[in-house]
């Protein structure tokens, strides 16, 4: 891990220890829940896409499995930790299945192919009454238990949902700095790489293309499961292609190619409409308004224009600093 990533982790985890001392109101305290949740999930996608790049629009899918085998398996009288496993074994078989033939494809044709995976997730949710709830969802789920100790409060899915986030982000950042992150970094895309140059070298594209891809999956199965006992309620309509592009609105608008922009993109499009709530009907409108902003004026993300903002101004300051010393 570079310095300044370590920096920042230590000082992440320092803010998410210190905000419960200050924040105590519950609904304050779900939204935080709900950002280390999107955290988990923005992650998993940047490594697919900013990192390897290839798109995916079926990861809101691997969220409801990771979700649906949580909550099934504990409503049978299991405890949730089987739950989780059972979501991330099922998650690795279906990224398999879907990874496979699949990522041998590039460009809009990939992400026409995810999108088209990600819908048959959704319709057996959908349709698969008995195990699922159907249409109508699944409710009263139990909470979340570790060992004798069972999480009640939103405070406690709070240090569920951000211990698991900061252990995806460290992995994930040492991740990117190790022989496997070079070989993803080395076919990503012009500019920064090549798949031919690559491929020339004896790097197996397709094989690591789908290690990335079921190692997202995996976290969005995690977050799933997080999401299901916080909620105590899960329905498709939580797992459909909305919510997978909403995820890839967080990685664009953070900045692509950074741990850290996934999580700028994920805090700023879980408080965002939050913000906006006080405008009812104008809500939508302003937050339209409020992306293609971004989009338009910040095309590498909120991350990059803030760092080259902070960095240059600093710069220019410590130049000034210098001429200054120099006509002295």
């Amino acid at each position: 891990m570079k310095r300044e990533d370590l920096f920042l982790f230590l000082l992440l985890s320092a803010i998410v220890f210190v905000v419960p001392l200050f924040i105590k109101n519950s609904y304050y305290i779900s939204i935080l829940v709900f950002f280390g949740i999107n955290a988990i999930m923005a992650v998993g996608l940047c490594l697919l896409l900013g990192y390897s790049g290839q798109i995916s629009l079926a990861h809101a899918g691997f969220f409801g499995i990771g979700a649906y085998s949580s909550a099934i398996v504990t409503m049978h009288g299991l405890p949730p930790i089987v739950g989780v496993a059972i979501g991330i074994i099922l998650t690795i078989l279906v990224a398999l299945t879907i990874g496979i033939p699949t990522l041998r494809l590039r460009g809009h044709y990939l992400g026409l192919a995810t999108i088209c995976a990600g819908e048959v997730i959704f319709i057996c949710f959908k349709e698969m009454d008995s195990l699922t709830g159907g249409p109508s969802g699944l409710p009263d789920i139990p909470l979340f238990e570790i060992g004798s100790i069972v999480l009640t409060k939103p405070i406690h899915y709070y240090y569920m949902a951000w211990i698991l986030a900061l252990a995806v982000i460290y992995f994930s950042l040492n991740l990117v700095n190790t022989r496997i992150g070079r070989a993803v970094l080395s076919f990503r895309y012009k500019p920064v790489g090549s798949e031919d140059g690559a491929l020339s070298v004896g790097i197996d594209v397709t094989r690591y293309r789908i290690k990335i891809f079921v190692l997202s999956t995996i976290f969005c199965s995690l977050a799933g499961s997080v999401y299901a006992h916080f909620m105590s309620f899960i329905s498709p309509e939580n797992f459909d292609l909305n919510f997978s592009t909403l995820l890839l609105i967080m990685i664009v608008v953070g900045g692509m190619g950074s741990i850290w922009g996934a999580i700028w993109g994920a805090g700023i499009m879980t408080y965002l409409p939050e913000l906006l709530r006080a405008f009812k009907d104008f809500d939508t409108l302003i937050y339209g308004g409020i992306l293609i902003g971004i989009l338009v004026f910040m095309p590498e993300g909120l991350r990059v224009c803030f760092s080259q903002s902070l960095f240059g101004r600093f710069s220019i300051t410590r130049r000034g600093n210098q001429d200054q010393k120099r006509g002295s």
